[in-house]
């Protein structure tokens, strides 16, 4: 079996105690701001948002920028502030923890292994929305591979 150059590095790093540049602080106090903020924004089944979703652990996925925040789909809504998320990228991955589509004309792929729940204070601006097919396959896909 091969491990990766990225898999070899990160447990270089956890065996000399290395956090690998995450400021762990400055995303507390963000998520601080974020919990206490009056945010009521508005959102639907199929729409992308920029959502804070923070500075994680291990193989977790984090956001970019002073905002911790990367581009979510919205794959069901729970309540008006409560919802189902898949985070996206523009590194297109191959494999079944990922469903690659276009938004916006550019190709995206939904990191369905790091699907999760979210609260609305986290989203930022809606920047689209996936359309009705892609929808329907990303929905298939993230089933398989949750085993439902």
């Amino acid at each position: 079996m091969e491990l990766s150059l990225k898999l070899i590095m990160l447990i270089f790093y956890k065996i000399l105690g290395i956090n690998m540049g995450k400021n762990f602080d400055s995303w507390h106090q963000l998520k601080v701001n974020l919990h206490n903020s009056q945010k009521n924004i508005r959102f639907k089944e199929r729409d992308v948002f920029w959502a804070s979703i923070g500075v994680n652990i291990g193989f977790e996925q984090d956001g970019k920028s002073r905002l911790c925040s990367r581009p979510v789909i919205i794959v069901k809504a729970y309540s008006k502030s409560l919802f189902l998320g898949v985070p996206l990228s523009t590194k297109i991955k191959d494999g079944s923890f990922f469903f690659e589509f276009i938004l916006n004309e550019k190709p995206s792929s939904a990191l369905l292994v790091q699907a999760r729940t979210f609260d609305s204070k986290r989203l930022e601006k809606r920047i689209g929305m996936i359309n009705q097919k892609d929808f329907n396959e990303l929905k298939v896909k993230l089933k398989e591979l949750m085993g439902l």
